[in-house]
């Protein structure tokens, strides 16, 4: 039991339903399996002198449940948290950096996206749940500063119960040269992702990705999302910048060829959803994954000054070309 709740990976069961949603948070994993374990090991001095079975069975779920939290404290210890991020003391200049933000279908404000975008500096901000006006009034603004940013949205595909509302949009700094979304590459199912390429040529690749979550309903949909980010790693490899709420930690994730942001500068254990609770406590499901021609400088999740309400947290990325 131990191990399938610290490393359930050793037996492929990280997207099995229970198993998937329990380690996607681990803080308050390890805190509860902590208390069963004291609870365990109260019975355990209560049957000792009357009942060695009960004894027995108290004391194995003990140690089960003390070594599970403390194997599940140890991988958020040494996946690091923002604080003790590449570079804790503030965001390290690089080649380009990378924004990512639910607006969670409005919640967050063009404004407030704009000033996260301005204080950064970002080049590629990927908005899953911010539709298209929106997104042209965070290029608007940034522009009044003198950024400026290409806006674009892609919407689930017809026929989804999310494509009345659901979008998924991509700011491009002009820097980078003009982007075209590939048709071809599909989208995540029930929830809309994108791919952008360079349409010159040269260039990264930009992905804009927006899986479902691990619902009950819609587990085979989450599944074959991360499926379809682990293909867009292998397909375009090397020069590829994957962003987005992905609803999923990297213990859930296929990277391939792909590196995740966060873990390279040691700043993975910090959540991003919800942000109605402590970061320590919240899941890190919002990621920038990058390929090999990008090496990762920092990451980490800003306390933006206004949150506007969603519920997600943002992450940024500074990254550098090899």
């Amino acid at each position: 039991m131990a191990i399938l709740l610290t490393w359930p990976q050793a037996f492929g069961a990280q997207q099995l339903p229970g198993i998937a949603q329990l380690i996607a948070f681990r803080a308050p994993l390890a805190l509860a399996l902590l208390f069963a374990a004291i609870v365990a090991a109260a019975a355990f001095l209560l049957f000792r002198r009357r009942t060695r079975l009960l004894a027995s069975i108290a004391a194995g779920i003990a140690v089960a449940t003390l070594a599970a939290s403390v194997g599940n404290s140890g991988v958020l210890l040494a996946r690091g948290s923002s604080e003790t991020a590449t570079g804790a003391a503030g965001l390290r200049d690089g080649d380009l950096t990378a924004l990512v933000w639910n607006a969670q279908g409005g919640a967050t404000s063009p404004a407030d996206v704009a000033a996260l975008v301005l204080e950064v500096e970002a080049d590629v901000v990927s908005l899953p749940e911010m539709d298209e006006d929106a997104a042209a009034e965070v290029a608007r603004l940034v522009a009044l500063e003198g950024m400026h940013l290409t806006p674009a949205t892609t919407r689930a595909v017809a026929g989804s119960v999310e494509e009345s509302w659901i979008p998924t949009s991509l700011l491009v700094a002009d820097e980078l040269g003009a982007y075209e979304l590939d048709e071809a590459a599909g989208s995540t199912p029930g929830l809309p992702s994108g791919v952008w390429r360079p349409a010159d040529g040269d260039g990264p690749v930009i992905v804009a990705a927006h899986p479902a979550a691990p619902l009950p309903k819609s587990m085979d949909d989450w599944r074959a999302g991360l499926q379809w980010i682990a293909e867009q790693c292998s397909r375009f490899g090397s020069n590829i910048i994957l962003a987005g709420d992905l609803n999923a930690t990297v213990d859930h994730l296929d990277l391939g060829r792909c590196q995740d942001a966060a873990v390279e500068a040691t700043a993975a254990s910090t959540g991003t959803w919800p942000s109605t609770v402590p970061a320590w406590l919240a899941s890190p499901i919002d990621h920038v994954l990058v390929g090999e021609a990008w090496s990762v400088l920092d990451a980490r999740v800003p306390e933006p000054s206004a949150s506007g309400g969603t519920d997600h947290r943002p992450i940024v990325a500074v990254l550098e070309a090899r």
